[in-house]
C-alpha cells in the first residue's frame, strides 16, 4: 500500500507533468508558410533553410523571412522549430557573417510576412497559426 507521502509526491508529479505539457501546446502555435511555388517540408530541412545550410528545395531558390526579433511568434518558432532561443540564434548567424558564410534571413513585422510569402517566388516564413489566411501555401505545422 502506498504510503500518503507517495500519494502526494505522485499527484504533484502529475499535475507538474499536465502543466508542462499545456504549455508545450501554448508554445506552439506557430505555422510556416511558403510561396504557392513550394511544397511541404520536413523538420529537418526547414532548420537547414533557416540556419542558411540549404538555399534551393525541389529546385526552388528559397527567399527566407523571419518575424522581427522579440516578437512572440518569433520566440515560438525558435523553440519549437529549431530549438533555440533568440541569443542562440542570433550568435549563429553573427558567426556565419564573420565568417563570410552568409547573412541572417530578412525580418518583417509579424503582420507583413503572409503579404511577402504570397507576393515572392520561393518565398518562406512562419505565423502564429490563429493568422492563417484562407488560400495559404501550410509547408510545416
Amino acid at each position: 500500500m502506498a504510503t500518503p507521502l507517495f500519494k502526494t509526491g505522485l499527484w504533484t508529479l502529475l499535475l507538474a507533468l499536465g502543466c508542462v505539457a499545456g504549455e508545450s501546446d501554448a508554445a506552439g502555435g506557430v505555422v510556416v508558410i511558403g510561396n504557392a511555388n513550394l511544397t511541404r517540408l520536413d523538420s529537418a530541412t526547414l532548420e537547414r533553410i533557416y540556419t542558411g545550410r540549404t538555399i534551393e528545395v525541389d529546385g526552388v531558390h528559397v527567399t527566407v523571412v523571419n518575424a522581427n526579433s522579440g516578437t512572440a511568434v518569433r520566440t515560438r518558432f525558435l523553440q519549437v522549430f529549431l530549438n533555440q532561443n533568440e541569443d542562440k540564434y542570433t550568435g549563429y548567424w553573427t558567426v556565419r557573417r564573420y565568417n563570410g558564410l552568409g547573412a541572417p534571413p530578412r525580418e518583417l513585422p509579424p503582420s507583413e510576412v503572409i503579404d511577402f510569402v504570397k507576393s515572392t517566388p520561393g518565398a518562406i516564413g512562419y505565423i502564429d497559426e490563429a493568422d492563417i489566411p484562407a488560400g495559404v501555401n501550410v509547408l510545416l505545422k
